[in-house]
């Protein structure tokens, strides 16, 4: 499934300014035609990867793959997300042995394991 803020409809606007009929374009990029329909309507969000490619390519245009967010970022949120994880796994613990940590605590918790697993390597964040 395609993630993407592109615009299929620029596919059918390409496609008419060739003046290439659907059926010559399921053809050309080996994608079936109702496919190609859906895809050009703009209404078909989970079409693959390699269908929207072939289309593209059968227009004679490119698709292009570029970062939605800095690489910084998406660390950080792996981060964190991973520190929410591990501390909780304490707070259960410490919740079963009547050691509760308060919000404010956990909050401080979740800080500092973030500060950690971004201090340490990069593949500690991203490891299970």
């Amino acid at each position: 499934m395609v993630r993407t803020t592109f615009d299929f409809k620029k596919l059918e606007a390409r496609r008419r300014e060739l003046g290439m009929s659907c059926a010559i374009l399921a053809k050309r990029s080996g994608v079936s035609m109702a496919t190609v329909q859906r895809v050009l309507s703009g209404n078909h969000q989970e079409a693959s990867f390699a269908n929207v490619l072939a289309i593209a390519e059968a227009l004679n245009m490119s698709v292009e793959i570029k970062p939605i967010a800095h690489a910084t970022e998406v660390r950080e949120r792996q981060a964190r997300q991973k520190a929410e994880r591990l501390v909780r796994m304490v707070q259960a613990t410490s919740g079963l042995e009547g050691q509760a940590v308060s919000p404010r605590e956990l909050e401080s918790m979740v800080s500092q394991t973030t500060h950690d697993l971004l201090a340490g390597s990069k593949r500690q964040v991203w490891g299970e």
